[in-house]
Order: structure tokens, then C-alpha cells, then sequence
């Protein structure tokens, strides 16, 4: 069934609890790159120094990692759509207190908070969106996917439109989008059935013992590590005001979507999912090194074009999470997102603190050799990672309902 088809279970023919979810999704996703274009902003604002501003990062993904053993065994408990309320309302409440930070230790902590309203939301929609669409899965999980990408993009853009008043609209407008989001699921999503095993804290490190999924999982470390190297450390790099930081990383966004969403799937039909992954992160790690040591124009190129190679990579590394391990979806997604989300915590915070140490130089080459790094694990690894390489279809990223949060 093509599920761009507008008949029954079509893309566009979707209960509107699925809507409400996917709407709300993306306004979550929105929420990881809003503060991008406002980071220069913030700084000034807060008198704070770079270093400082990038732990808006830190916090925010250092809680979403530890919050990876909580999500399931939540909604095991309580049910998905209690569990999507409860993070909606964690991100409106830490949003709004965002906005009327008076130190940049108080926006840190409330960034804290968010992170786990965040957390429990996004880990949960797309099963929440299986679970509730109409004619099988295919139009569900494009739709999800399509979220996930229009929130990327459009989160640098909000916040560059709202934060060229003030640094502090963009959290306000993200408490009240949320809050709509969260009426929005409460009029129109019913609740579904809760899992017949609930799962236990330490379930999803359990599942790390699987060879093929740690591969997974250390690979994403390292790559995630660049990613945010790049999502948290260039708008300082660029020094641009936050409409036109805004637009280049709405660019960068859009490919990230593009890629995602309709070429990476192409890419591993045609070369297999190893040699696309592989391939993908040497391309990224010598975009980065070109970012650092290219002039202005030069930088902002390679900005937007890491948003393509990044697509790709989250596509893949989502797929080979899910399908690499004979452990429940739900299980190994925590388990790979445990791991990979302390890398996004670790990049804004060293990142900053290398420069510091050296010069402005020097954060990218530790970015590039991260990247290299990544698609040596696969190289080496290949053999555990194989069953996954030869056998992906595209139906590991649809049973169980399974989100590899945020890709």
C-alpha cells in the first residue's frame, strides 16, 4: 500500500488522535534545536560565557539519557497516553520557567526538567501513533518521521522569529504550543492497552549484552558526539544575528528531513545499510573539519550540508538499533539511547571548554575524529552487525510501535 494514498490508512486519512500526537511530536522535536539561534542571545542576555550557554544542552540531554531506564518502565505501568500527559506537562511547566530564568544556572536547571518532560513524550509517541492509526503502520511511521524532521527544521526558525524580540519568547511559545499539544491528546486520544510485560529499570542495560546492539550503541556514541558538536558549538562559530542563524540551521534542518525521510532509504537499498553508515560518517567528519577551518561562507555551507549526512545517519542507526537484537524493541531502544545520549550531553560542554583550551579549531578536529571513530566501530564490528546489514527491512522500524527518540 503506497501511504502517501489518501484512502483508507493513507497517509492523509489518519484518526485525529494520530494527528494530535504527530502535531504534538512536532513541537517536541522543535524543542531540540529552538535555543540554537538564540544561544549568542542568551549569553548576553544572562551575562553568561559560552561555556555556561552550551550546558542548556548538557542538561537538557544528560537527563534524557538517565531518563531512557525510566520511560518504559513508566509507560508499561501507566499506559502511553497518561505517559505522553505527563511529559507534556513536565515541558510545559520547565518551558514556560525557562522564560523567566534570572541566571543562567536557573535556565539550566529548568532545561534540566524539560529534558524529562521530553523524554517520556517523544519516547512514547510512536508507538502511541502505531497503536492508533488506521490501515497498518507504513503511514504512521512516515508521518512520525515527517515529524521528527519538520520539528528539526522549524526549531531554529521559531526561535530566531520569537528570539529577535527577546531571548525569552522562544520558551513561552514552546510552554503554549505544548499546552495545546497536551489538550489536543487529552480531547482525541483514547487509551490504549497497557503491555502484557512491564518492564524493569535495568532491563534495557541488560539488553546491552547483545553484541550487536552495544556495537550499535558505542558507533552512535561517537557519532553523536559530532552531531551535537555541530548543533551546540556553531552558532557561536557563526556569530550571526538569530534570523540569519536561524535560517541557516532551518536549512540544515530541512535536509536533515529530506535525507532522513526519502534518500537514506534509497542509499541502503541500493549499497546495504553498513556501507551507507559507513560512508556517511567519513563524509560528515571531513564536512566538520572543513567547518572549522574554512572561512565564514565556508562555514555555513558546511553547516547545512552536515544535515544531510546527519539525516542519513539517523535513519540507519535507528534501524540497526531496532532490528540488531533478538531483545524486545522497546528494551533495545532504551538500552541504545542510554548510551548514545550521554554523547549529546558531553559535545556542549567540551566543545567550548577545548576551545578554551586551544582555539576554535581544534573542537571540530575532535569532532571529525568522533566521526571517524564511529565508522571504524562499524568497520570492526561489521560481523556482530551483520544479521542486521543483510537482513533490515523496513518493518524493524515498525514492530512494537518502537521510537529511537529523536533519531
Amino acid at each position: 500500500m503506497d501511504p502517501f494514498d489518501a484512502g483508507a490508512g493513507g497517509l492523509l486519512k489518519q484518526p485525529k488522535s494520530v494527528w494530535a500526537t504527530a502535531g504534538a511530536s512536532v513541537v517536541a522535536f522543535m524543542g531540540i534545536g529552538l535555543v540554537d539561534p538564540i544561544l549568542p542571545s542568551i549569553a548576553q542576555g544572562l551575562h553568561a560565557t559560552t561555556s555556561q550557554v552550551s550546558l542548556l544542552f548538557t542538561s537538557y540531554f544528560l537527563i534524557t539519557a538517565v531518563a531512557m531506564l525510566v520511560t518504559g518502565f513508566v509507560s508499561s505501568r501507566i499506559g502511553g497516553r497518561k505517559t505522553l500527559l505527563l511529559g507534556l506537562a513536565f515541558v510545559v511547566v520547565f518551558a514556560g520557567l525557562a522564560g523567566t530564568s534570572g541566571s543562567v544556572g536557573e535556565l539550566v536547571g529548568f532545561r534540566a526538567g524539560w529534558g524529562l518532560g521530553n523524554a517520556l513524550f517523544v519516547s512514547t509517541a510512536l508507538a502511541v501513533i502505531v497503536g492508533a492509526a488506521a490501515g497498518g503502520s507504513a503511514a504512521a511511521i512516515l508521518l512520525y518521521e515527517s515529524a521528527l524532521g519538520l520539528g528539526m527544521a522549524c526549531g531554529p526558525l521559531l526561535g530566531a522569529l520569537l528570539g529577535d524580540a527577546s531571548w525569552r519568547y522562544p520558551f513561552f511559545g514552546t510552554a503554549f504550543l505544548m499546552a495545546v499539544g497536551f489538550l489536543c491528546i487529552a480531547v482525541f486520544l483514547k487509551e490504549q492497552p497497557k503491555p502484557a510485560r512491564k518492564t524493569s529499570l535495568l532491563d534495557p542495560v541488560k539488553a546491552l549484552g547483545h553484541g550487536g546492539l552495544a556495537s550499535a550503541a558505542v558507533s552512535a556514541f561517537f557519532y553523536n558526539y559530532t552531531f551535537f558538536t555541530v548543533l551546540a558549538f556553531t552558532p557561536f562559530v557563526l556569530n550571526m544575528s538569530p534570523y540569519r542563524s536561524g535560517a541557516v540551521f532551518f536549512a540544515w534542518g530541512v535536509l536533515l528531513a529530506v535525507f532522513s525521510v526519502i534518500v537514506a532509504p534509497r542509499l541502503q537499498k541500493r549499497l546495504g545499510s553498513l556501507k551507507v553508515l559507513g560512508g556517511s560518517l567519513v563524509l560528515l567528519a571531513a564536512d566538520v573539519l572543513v567547518l572549522g577551518y574554512g572561512d565564514h561562507t565556508t562555514a555555513v555551507v558546511c553547516t547545512i550540508l552536515s544535515g544531510a549526512f546527519i539525516g542519513v545517519n539517523n535513519t540507519v542507526y535507528t534501524e540497526l538499533a531496532l532490528g540488531v537484537s533478538d531483545a524486545p524493541r522497546p528494551v533495545a531502544s532504551a538500552g541504545y539511547n542510554f548510551v548514545r545520549w550521554f554523547a549529546a550531553a558531553a559535545a556542549p560542554y567540551f566543545a567550548p571548554k577545548i576551545e578554551e583550551w586551544t582555539d576554535i579549531h581544534i573542537p571540530f578536529v575532535v569532532a571529525a575524529v568522533t566521526a571517524v571513530v564511529g565508522a571504524l566501530v562499524v568497520v570492526v564490528r561489521r560481523k556482530a552487525l551483520t544479521h542486521e546489514a543483510e537482513e533490515l527491512e523496513p518493518k524493524h522500524a515498525t514492530e512494537d510501535g518502537v521510537a529511537v527518540f529523536a533519531n
